[in-house]
């Protein structure tokens, strides 16, 4: 297999997606046999994209973890439009996992959200029953972001499906405390990993690929079990 296959994926409304594969490597010793870890790029509205996904996803097939990323609805090559509260997005999100489902012989999927890909793809975790997991880079819960994604907070907080959270202490969009507030009451098992000193858009960047892929492998043999 090449290290990039490019799909197109239909989603709802007569959408079309363009994804791209990344095959685990053959060789690796934790191949991840029927996982597949599902990458949702941040906000669309503010030049969002797949390729910021791409460091994380080849690090992750290196290691054993077929991978998939997607351009959202309105994105490059994908078609339709973007919309600014992400509710037309999770359909986007629901298609992909199913596709994975069918093409990729995924019996379990991981999701993976960035900035406002976050709340996008934990509005998804419940819809999609393969979903076996869900890790959360940056998640925009502070208020001002809420205007814009404030209605996605209630489904992942509710989920029961096992969660990560990471966060840099000097994020713009969310405290510390804004963080802990949120998951004091929030069902299943919610792990948290804060990195110090870093800002939303620094920890976005390809400087902490390799910590947030450290960090997913982590969570993932944390419910291998299950």
């Amino acid at each position: 297999m090449s290290s990039r296959e490019n799909h197109t994926i239909e989603s709802a409304g007569g959408v079309s997606l363009d994804a791209r594969v990344y095959p685990a490597a053959a060789d690796s010793e934790h191949r991840n046999d029927g996982l597949v870890a599902v990458l949702v790029h941040p906000y669309s509205v503010l030049g969002g994209f797949q390729g910021l996904m791409k460091g994380m996803a080849s690090a992750l097939a290196s290691r054993g973890v077929t991978a998939l990323t997607f351009n959202m609805r309105g994105v490059g090559n994908s078609t339709g439009r973007a919309s600014l509260t992400g509710f037309a997005e999770v359909e986007d999100v629901v298609s992909v996992c199913k596709w994975t489902c069918q093409n990729l012989s995924a019996r379990r999927i991981l999701l993976i959200g960035s900035s406002a890909g976050a709340p996008i793809a934990g509005s998804a975790v419940d819809k999609v029953e393969e979903v076996i997991g869900y890790v959360s880079l940056g998640y925009p819960f502070g208020l001002t972001a809420s205007i814009l994604f404030g209605r996605h907070h209630k489904a992942i907080l509710q989920s029961p499906k096992p969660k990560l959270f990471v966060m840099g202490t000097k994020d713009g969009f969310t405290s510390v405390k804004q963080l802990e507030s949120k998951l004091k009451n929030a069902a299943g098992s919610n792990q948290t990993h804060l990195i110090e000193g870093v800002s939303h858009f620094q920890m976005e960047g390809p400087a902490y690929d390799e910590q947030m892929v450290n960090l997913i492998l982590q969570f993932i043999s944390s419910f291998r079990g299950e």
